[in-house]
């Protein structure tokens, strides 16, 4: 007589009763302690920078002291070189550089993207003409682009957005004709081809949904790199303008502190550098998810 041998187990499942396939998902899809802290650190910021008129303790310009007063209780960061309290100048800081460094990177990654999926769809002398004006863009350096292009026509709010997008718009079209050209030759996009899909259909809804995970990292890195691009711009003098904050200008009024040991230039430093590890905590963990097999995967 035959002793009925009992099934293996598994040590998890015991150990978590009743986990089910969805379940698993949830464990794997549950966001890591960096992504966590990368969200607590944009959020805060984030939350700051839109409530400043709100929670800043004075107004943008105010002069409250006298200059680069220590901290105390009626300035958490003390003032600037002119007297005016830190703390509410990096608010307000935030909302002209973050402000204008969303619009821009959205500028650029809609341009971008879209014209690189073009130039990777049609191909041929469109392709050609495309990436070779994007070439000559290339071939000159962005910051002295951006100071030729400034120094013409002024540093106000639109021709800065209008010329960063342009610009960085060059870097995200290289990523996405990229993209786009090893997708464009795979079996589904024939099909649809066959089937005598437009450009547009091919585009939406058979390239774009597969590029994701590329430009959404493109996306992270572009942001970051138009913060510390409008940070370079205003540390030069030609970003945002004074009595208007923004954390490069900031930066550089406030240089000659360090001759004194104060913290005054660190502060926006700080927020410059904080607000980028953030935003690539987050991005990695996007990514990470798109990486993860499905939950039929999972199953299995």
């Amino acid at each position: 007589m035959s002793v009925p041998v009992p099934a293996p187990t598994n040590p998890d499942a015991g150990s978590r009763p009743g986990l089910g396939p969805s379940a698993r998902v949830r464990t794997r899809l549950r966001p890591p302690v960096s992504a966590l802290i990368g969200a607590g650190i944009v959020i805060v910021m984030v939350a700051a920078i839109i409530l400043a008129p709100w929670i800043a303790p004075y107004a943008e310009s105010q002069f409250i002291g006298g200059v680069w007063d220590p901290p105390g209780a009626a300035s958490w960061l003390g003032t600037d070189n002119l007297g005016r309290d830190m703390l509410t100048r990096l608010m307000y800081g935030g909302r002209n550089t973050v402000g204008i460094a969303a619009v821009t990177t959205a500028i650029a990654v809609v341009l971008g993207t879209a014209l690189g999926f073009i130039a990777a769809t049609v191909g041929g002398w469109v392709d050609n003409v495309m990436s070779r004006c994007i070439d000559i863009l290339l071939s000159i350096p962005v910051l002295i682009s951006a100071l030729m292009v400034l120094s013409v026509l002024g540093s106000s709010v639109p021709v800065l957005i209008g010329t960063i997008g342009l610009l960085e718009a060059t870097r995200v079209y290289l990523v996405a004709r990229a993209v786009a050209r090893t997708i464009a030759v795979q079996e589904f996009v024939a099909v649809a081809r066959l089937r005598g899909e437009g450009l547009a259909w091919i585009i939406g809804r058979e390239i774009l949904p597969n590029a994701l995970p590329p430009l959404i990292a493109e996306a992270g890195l572009r942001f970051c790199f138009v913060v510390l691009f409008i940070a370079s711009l205003g540390f030069l003098g030609l970003g945002i303008q004074p009595p208007a904050a923004d954390w490069g200008s900031m930066v550089r009024e406030n240089a000659q502190a360090i001759n004194f040991a104060l913290l005054a230039p660190l502060y926006p430093a700080a927020a410059i550098a904080a607000l980028t590890i953030g935003v690539n905590l987050v991005v990695d963990w996007l990514l990470s998810m798109y990486a993860r097999p499905s939950g039929h995967a999972l199953e299995l």
